[in-house]
C-alpha cells in the first residue's frame, strides 16, 4: 500500500503541474493574456483549499480507498475536460475541478503513507509533492516537443494512467478502520493555538516567500521565458519550472536530519539569493542564469517548507495540530495564489519582465526579514 500510495500522490502532483509548460500554447491557441493564464491558475487554489478544509480529514471516518476512488475518479474527469478544452472557462472548469481531485487526494494518499510506513512516511509525504510537480512538468515539457498535439496527448496520458491506478486500488487493502463522524468532519476547522501564535507569526514572511515563488513559476514563468526572455521552445519553460520543484525535493530528503532552526536559516539565506540570480538571468536573457538561480531557490523553498512545519507543529498538542494544519495552508495557498494573480493584473500595467522584477523583489525582502527575525530569535 505504501508503493501505490507514493505512486498516487505523485500522480496526482503530476497531473497539477502538467498543464504548467502549456500555458505558452493556450496562449497562441486561446488568446488568453497574462492576466487569465493566473485567473486559471487560481482557480486551481480555489478549489483545492476549499476540498482540504472540509473533506481534507474524511478518509480517518470513511477509510483511505473510498477518499482515493474519489479523488482518482475526479483527476480522470478533469483530464478529459482539459483534452477537450477549447477555450478559457473550460481551462477555468478543468482547474477547478482539477483542484478538487488534489484537495480530496493529497491528505488520503498521505495519510494511506503514514498508515504502513510509519518510519519513512514523514519524508515521502514531505518529497511526493515536489517529486510530483517535477514530473508532471518535466514529462509535458518532453511531449510537447517529441510527439504530436501536445494539448491532447499530454491529457491522455494522464488519463491513462489515472485509470491504471484506478484497477490497481481494486487490490490494495484498507489501511484505516472507519468509524462515526464522517459528517462532522466535513466543518471545516482552522485555529492557531495560542502557543503556535509567536512563532507562526515570525515565520510568515518566509512561508509567504517560499509558496509566492511557487505560484509564480507554476503560472508565469514559462510566459517570461517565452515572452520577456524570447525562447520559442517551451520545453524550457518546463525545465526551469522542474528546476525548481527537483531542487526543493532533494533539499526535503537531503536535510531531512537537520534541526528546523538550520533548515529555516539555509531556506531564509537561499531563497533570496537564489531569486537574486534568477532575476539578474531574465535581465540578461540568460537561461543558464536564471536555470541557476531556480536551482538555489528551489533549495531555499524546500529548507523552508520543511523548516517551518518542524518548527510550527510540535508547538500544538495532539487535538490542536489538525486545526492548525489546517491555518498553515490557508497561509500558504493564499500565498501560492494571491501575489500570482496580481502579477497577472499588472502584466498590462508595467510590462512582463518589471513584474517579474517587482515580485522577485518583494520575494527577496520578505525572506531577509525572516532571516533577520530567526537569527534575532536564537540570540
Amino acid at each position: 500500500m505504501t508503493s501505490y500510495s507514493f505512486a498516487g500522490a505523485m500522480l496526482i502532483g503530476a497531473c497539477s503541474s502538467a498543464v504548467t509548460p502549456l500555458y505558452h500554447l493556450y496562449q497562441q491557441s486561446m488568446h488568453l493574456t497574462p492576466f487569465w493564464i493566473t485567473v486559471v491558475f487560481a482557480s486551481y487554489v480555489v478549489s483545492l483549499l476549499a476540498a482540504l478544509l472540509t473533506v481534507g480529514g474524511l478518509s480517518d471516518y470513511v477509510g483511505r480507498r473510498p477518499v482515493i476512488l474519489a479523488s482518482l475518479l475526479v483527476n480522470a474527469a478533469a483530464m478529459l475536460i482539459f483534452a477537450e478544452a477549447s477555450g478559457v472557462g473550460q481551462l477555468i472548469a478543468a482547474r477547478m475541478v482539477q483542484g478538487l481531485s488534489v484537495g480530496i487526494g493529497t491528505t488520503a494518499f498521505g495519510a494511506a503513507i503514514l498508515d504502513t510506513s510509519r518510519t519513512r512516511g514523514a519524508l515521502l509525504n514531505s518529497v511526493t509533492a515536489f517529486l510530483g510537480l517535477t514530473v508532471g512538468a518535466l514529462g509535458t515539457a518532453a511531449l510537447i516537443v517529441f510527439a504530436p498535439d501536445p494539448l491532447h496527448v499530454v491529457y491522455y496520458v494522464l488519463l491513462g494512467f489515472t485509470v491504471l491506478m484506478l484497477i490497481a486500488l481494486w487490490f490494495m487493502p484498507e489501511s484505516c478502520t472507519p468509524k462515526q463522524g464522517a459528517w462532522a468532519s466535513l466543518r471545516p476547522h482552522v485555529a492557531v493555538p495560542s502557543q503556535s501564535k509567536a512563532i507562526l507569526a515570525r515565520l510568515t514572511p518566509a512561508n509567504v516567500a517560499a509558496w509566492a515563488l511557487g505560484g509564480f513559476y507554476l503560472s508565469l514563468i514559462p510566459t517570461v521565458v517565452a515572452s520577456a526572455m524570447h525562447v520559442a521552445s517551451p520545453f524550457v519553460g518546463g525545465i526551469v519550472v522542474s528546476a525548481l520543484m527537483l531542487t526543493g525535493a532533494i533539499a526535503v530528503a537531503a536535510f531531512r536530519h537537520w534541526p528546523a532552526r538550520r533548515l529555516i536559516l539555509l531556506g531564509t539565506s537561499a531563497l533570496p539569493v537564489g531569486v537574486a540570480v534568477s532575476m539578474v538571468g531574465i535581465y540578461e536573457q540568460h537561461v543558464a542564469a536564471l536555470l541557476g538561480g531556480t536551482m538555489i531557490a528551489g533549495v531555499g523553498f524546500g529548507a523552508t517548507f520543511s523548516g517551518i512545519l518542524r518548527a510550527v507543529l510540535p508547538t500544538a498538542h495532539a487535538h490542536e495540530r489538525a486545526g492548525l494544519l489546517s491555518a498553515f495552508y490557508l497561509q500558504s495557498y493564499l500565498a501560492f495564489a494571491i501575489p500570482a494573480v496580481a502579477a497577472g493584473l499588472s502584466v498590462p500595467l508595467i510590462g512582463l519582465s518589471s513584474v517579474a522584477y517587482v515580485y522577485g523583489a518583494v520575494i527577496i525582502v520578505l525572506a531577509i526579514m525572516s532571516l533577520v527575525a530567526s537569527l534575532r530569535a536564537e540570540r
